[in-house]
């Protein structure tokens, strides 16, 4: 069962889907980095119920409940092959995913989303500013990124897309995934909190959404309100309890040097990294700022 609820009203939503039994890709996105993001990734564990499934250059991440599983973003449409293959590596079934969470409707996040979502059937969510253009398959004017009178950016539209407020939760089993909104690199953007615990330690997973102040040509941060979303937004990532920082990216989260110390413990774990990502996206939009010269 899945239920969506706030801190305060407490609403309750019964979602059943199903889906075939293979996955249909879409036709591949093409850019600049795109085969490099796209390059495979072995599955590890990060900790307890929570695992990297994604590629070598966009995150993807699968969550454990005892009522089913719960994917976190879907990469390129060329990436759900290789997601779908990683999942399956693990030994569980993408069959038994019972939600698709979205942190934002960038083409390099949510470009394998609509295939997963056939081969599972599976409800997807993000917040409201987002759930439009995730299901028209196309950006917002708002977006940095938008490019007027251009498909540049666009991805495959995806069905069933339901509307999360912010701090409202996404309760799959007995894990509660938190919508955190953090806007600003895009106008939708959602960080997403959960529990994972294993051999009686628990740790708080923030997998917060990207920060940078990148856009298309002619994007003002600075008079377009996003600089200020991007404030606000670093801010809630800086004060969310953190034990393991991830994010779309895993650059972001120095996956690839942790990976070479997990005989020294469990590098994912620390106090500190969603501090340092906000404050390194802060620094990261004042030289933006600089650069506009307003």
């Amino acid at each position: 069962m899945i239920s969506i609820r706030s801190f305060v009203p407490v609403v309750l939503v019964l979602l059943a889907a199903c889906g075939p039994r293979t996955l249909e890709p879409d036709e591949p996105y093409e850019c600049e980095r795109c085969n490099d993001w796209n390059e495979a990734h072995e599955p590890f564990r990060i900790h307890g119920n929570t695992w990297y499934v994604g590629t070598d250059g966009l995150s993807s991440i699968l969550v454990e409940t005892d009522d089913g599983l719960v994917l976190i973003d879907g990469g390129l449409p060329q990436s759900a092959a290789l997601i779908d293959a990683n999942i399956r590596a693990l030994g569980f079934d993408p069959l038994a995913i019972k939600a698709i969470l979205v942190s934002h409707v960038h083409y390099d996040h949510v470009g394998g989303v609509a295939a997963l979502q056939r081969l599972t059937g599976a409800p997807v969510y993000t917040s409201p500013a987002g759930s439009g253009p995730l299901a028209s398959g196309a950006l917002a004017p708002d977006d940095p990124q938008y490019i007027a009178d251009s498909d540049e950016g666009n991805f495959p539209p995806v069905r069933q897309v339901t509307a999360i407020g912010d701090r409202e939760i996404v309760s799959v089993g007995a894990i509660d995934f938190k919508a955190v909104h953090t806007p600003g690199h895009t106008p939708g953007g959602v960080t997403w909190t959960w529990q994972s615990c294993a051999l009686n330690t628990c740790y708080d997973v923030v997998y917060a959404d990207s920060m940078s102040s990148v856009s298309a040509t002619g994007f003002k941060f600075g008079t377009s309100g996003a600089a200020g979303a991007l404030r606000t937004s670093a801010a809630a990532i800086a004060e969310l309890d953190c034990d393991i920082f991830l994010s779309p990216h895993p650059f972001f989260f120095g996956m690839h040097d942790k990976l070479e110390r997990r005989d020294e413990g469990n590098p994912f774990v620390g106090q500190f990294g969603c501090m340092f990502y906000a404050e390194s996206s802060l620094d990261w939009l004042e030289r933006r700022l600089d650069s506009e010269g307003d």
